[in-house]
């Protein structure tokens, strides 16, 4: 099983980016494994197998539905940000909600769609570095200093890869 994190770990640090639906099915597969591994507490095999599904159908939503779902919440987040804000600049009643629900909301579409690719790079990276850690045993002090040596390189190596995208 260590192996196993090892490699999806690595791919996870360098191309998590890169191949957003690589990134999804592989977090949707440790998730479920690990969930399997604590709630069933059966062989291996089945871990694997209910890993494997969660992964795919992660993957398959992810290709089919993924601008529509990110965007969907960019809305969501910024609109309901907005009905926070609201009242605070005591902005309330009428249809000043509907109309700061949807102006929050498309504010968060634009934030979301403009930070994705950097959210997707620290997100991958976070994730392949522990999944990484995790499979090695090391001494804690070690064991951070080797996660944040990894984080950082999986950021560097991704952020130039979608610097030279962008040039």
């Amino acid at each position: 099983m260590a192996i196993l994190n090892i490699i999806v770990g690595a791919a996870l640090l360098f191309f998590g980016r890169k191949v957003f639906w690589l990134f999804v099915a592989m977090v949707g597969f440790v998730a479920g494994m690990s969930l399997a591994a604590n709630t069933f507490n059966g062989p291996d095999w089945l871990n694997i197998t209910i890993g494997l599904v969660v992964g795919f159908v992660a993957a398959l939503l992810a290709v089919f539905v993924q601008g529509f779902a990110i965007s969907l919440a960019g809305f969501l987040a910024g609109g309901y940000i907005a009905l926070q804000i609201l009242p605070i600049l005591n902005l309330e009643g009428g249809w000043l909600p509907w109309l700061g629900f949807i102006v929050g909301g498309i504010i968060g579409v634009i934030l979301i769609n403009a930070v994705l690719d950097w959210a997707l790079i620290i997100l991958s990276s976070l994730a392949g570095s522990a999944l990484i850690i995790d499979a090695i045993d090391l001494p804690q002090v070690l064991a951070v200093i080797a996660f944040v040596a990894l984080v950082i390189v999986g950021f560097s190596v991704q952020a130039r890869e979608l610097k030279r995208k962008k040039s």
